[in-house]
């Protein structure tokens, strides 16, 4: 697998690291989000969904489990499946229907609900490299959806 590493100063960069992968963004495509509570998730799901159009305030979908952004563009789903206690209630809650159609999709915390989830394009590793002070992202393709993207993030 290829993979890139990303330096992030502070908060600033991680938006605008989002919305560099939303400027590269062509075609549907799957990202996992990985990385401790506190590294930037939802921060970097932020820069994607505000550079794709949605002028609003993103939110953390902890609680609601996903968020939809019907863009003018794309369609984003926003999964974080940090509280899931088991993967039934993603069964319940009818997880295979959001993945029928290909769109963007977002999802932190995915090593919840392994073979639930259809196979990533990209993976994106947020974590501490000087706590408090610098974050580094590693960005890694797992299909050819995924080295475009790969390649745009590291230009």
């Amino acid at each position: 697998m290829e993979k890139v590493l990303i330096p992030l100063i502070d908060e600033t960069a991680t938006v605008t690291f989002g919305a560099k992968l939303a400027a590269s963004c062509q075609e549907s495509c799957v990202i996992n989000i990985y990385g401790d509570i506190g590294t930037g998730k939802t921060t970097f799901c932020r820069g994607v969904i505000q550079a794709l159009g949605f002028p609003g305030k993103v939110k953390s979908p902890t609680y609601t489990l996903v968020e939809s952004y019907l863009l003018a563009r794309w369609n984003v789903y926003h999964f974080d499946l940090y509280r899931l206690s088991n993967t039934e209630e993603l069964e319940y809650m009818g997880i295979q229907d959001y993945f029928y159609n290909r769109y963007l999709f977002l999802i932190e915390w995915p090593q919840s609900c392994e073979g639930l989830l259809p196979t990533m394009d990209l993976s994106i590793t947020l974590k501490y490299k000087y706590p408090g002070i610098m974050r580094l992202a590693e960005a890694q393709a797992f299909s050819a959806i995924g080295k475009k993207l790969l390649f745009a993030l590291s230009i």
